[in-house]
């Protein structure tokens, strides 16, 4: 039985991103069910009868429902462990669970002022000292973890990681609002870009007509 990744609009929807990129670019196989966001209470039903948590991701393996994007990824990990969703290495795999786990739970200010919307032309704006902070941060991850792992690969931690999934809507947020950005950082984020999993996405994303006009005021 496939595997059903139930997401929202690809466009706005970077906690979707997540998990979707990690399953695409692993080679898991995975059918899709999009659920347009914030149109009304049908659609919110329609989330609410996948997961009672009201709110997309959720993947649907058999019996089993696994929502929110950092436990898709460990649940995918897990269930296809050659996939190799983390790196092989002890320390490398703790230093990449790690950054999820901050990507997972910080940088609310960059999240609030740099929301995520493909179809936005790209151009800079006024940021928040937080937001500079947050973005500084991001950089030093990126940058150090690709000084440790850059002769293994391009990515985060050399080869494709889940780490890479959990910052892959960063990498929109520092194009579409036009961050400046360390050489190294440029690199990684290049990579990112020509990958042909990101790069579905964001075909698709940039195929959508739906507009939520509270994501459109920046």
């Amino acid at each position: 039985m496939a595997l059903t990744l139930v997401i929202g609009n690809k466009n706005y929807s970077s906690w979707s991103m997540r998990p979707w990129m990690a399953l695409k670019a692993a080679g898991i196989a995975f059918d899709e069910i999009v659920i347009p966001l914030y149109t009304g209470d049908a659609d919110k039903q329609r989330i609410l009868d996948v997961t009672r948590s009201g709110k997309v991701p959720a993947l649907i393996d058999g019996d089993v429902t696994v929502w929110d994007s950092l436990a898709i990824i460990e649940y995918a990990a897990e269930r296809f462990p050659d996939a190799r969703l983390w790196p092989q290495n002890v320390a490398a795999r703790a230093h990449a669970r790690s950054i999820s786990a901050e990507m997972h739970s910080g940088f609310m200010a960059l999240r609030n002022e740099c929301g995520m919307n493909i179809h936005r032309p790209i151009r800079s704006k006024s940021l928040s000292d937080d937001a500079k902070a947050n973005i500084a941060r991001i950089q030093q991850i990126w940058t150090e973890c690709r000084a440790q792992h850059g002769g293994q690969g391009p990515y985060l931690f050399g080869s494709f990681s889940g780490a890479d999934a959990m910052f892959a809507p960063v990498v929109h947020r520092f194009r579409t609002y036009a961050i400046d950005v360390a050489p190294p950082v440029r690199a990684y984020m290049e990579t990112m870009l020509a990958n042909a999993a990101f790069q579905e996405w964001t075909s698709a994303a940039l195929a959508e007509a739906l507009v939520i006009e509270k994501f459109e005021v920046d």
